[in-house]
């Protein structure tokens, strides 16, 4: 069965940003007729994963299945920009 594997980089766990992780996983489960898992990495508690996926800027979300990944930097509170832009379509 395919999948979405998607990856959210964040510097620190903010109301805001819990709130964002919230909006992103409301959206997906709205939006994709896949199912999607999203993984939530804090550069500041895992350093090395943000240097090995060389991540210069939070937050950072990535589509990292199906292959080719696609990255968003920034502003991560428009669902269509982020459905476009990581080319997540059912």
């Amino acid at each position: 069965m395919a999948y979405f594997l998607l990856k959210l980089y964040i510097s620190g766990r903010t109301a805001y940003m819990e709130q964002t992780i919230a909006d992103l996983q409301r959206a997906f489960q709205q939006h994709l007729s896949q199912p999607c898992e999203l993984v939530v990495v804090d550069v500041l508690e895992n350093p090395d994963i943000a240097l090995q996926d060389q991540i210069l800027a939070t937050p950072t979300l990535i589509r990292i299945q199906p292959p080719l990944p696609r990255r968003l930097i920034g502003d991560l509170s428009d669902t269509a920009t982020i459905l476009s832009a990581l080319e997540l379509s059912s």
